[in-house]
């Protein structure tokens, strides 16, 4: 039996508060095993002298949260950390942007999720329906997403197919990924349209720098 786990993150809020809004899934064959991986990961962190503490993209990056007592040095070790866990980890991931002016409101939001997410399933049908179950993790934060994952899903695949789980993104490290694959896709949007932060700039480098070394890496898991 072959399952498909996929991890749902995003950023943004759903009443347009933010300018963007951004929704990613991540898709791991659950037959490929990635403990190992993770455990390399973690030894690194342990010689490195870093904290092993779940990745939290904008706490990171804003010295917030589990993070408020770490210098830029340790940060930046830490985001360089992820991003190479990211670079060997046996994934695919997709992300959509939505503008807080496309919506407006989270009714609007759902609507686009749903039509997004399931012309993804349909134009990949062959590939999701390879799998015995497809298992979606999410935490259910934001209601527009929860009801166009449910809608989105039952449209594309056979009900017995698709399982829901409920998910806390500090014990699952590919919710993490999501997080972090979440952070780079709205950095990308930030850098393209020139309203990159000094926080970005910092972490990232110059636009250049941000598409060389950390977007070009993430996109070579894009689900093609």
């Amino acid at each position: 039996m072959s399952d498909l786990s996929v991890f749902v993150d995003e950023s943004g809020t759903q009443k347009g508060m933010t300018e963007y809004y951004v929704v990613t899934y991540v898709l791991h064959n659950q037959s490929d095993d990635i403990a190992w991986r993770i455990g390399l990961y973690e030894e690194a962190l342990d010689r490195k002298g870093l904290p092993n503490i779940p990745f939290h993209a904008t706490p990171l990056m804003r010295a917030h949260d589990a993070y408020a007592n770490l210098g830029m040095s340790h940060r930046k070790y830490l985001l360089m950390s992820f991003n190479m866990l990211v670079q060997k980890l046996p994934i695919r991931y997709c992300s959509f942007v939505y503008r807080s002016r496309e919506f407006g409101d989270a009714q609007r939001l759902q609507s686009l999720i749903r039509r997004d997410l399931a012309a993804l399933l349909v134009d990949n049908l062959t590939y999701f329906q390879s799998f015995d179950h497809v298992k979606i993790y999410y935490d259910q934060a934001q209601r527009a997403v929860s009801k166009a994952l449910e809608a989105a899903f039952d449209y594309a695949l056979a009900r017995e197919a698709v399982v829901r789980r409920e998910l806390d993104y500090r014990t699952f490290r590919l919710a993490q990924v999501a997080d972090y694959l979440c952070a780079i896709e709205l950095a990308a949007v930030k850098y393209e349209r020139g309203e990159q932060t000094e926080t970005d700039v910092r972490f990232f480098g110059n636009r250049a720098s941000f598409r060389r070394n950390w977007l070009k890496q993430a996109r070579r898991k894009l689900l093609s």
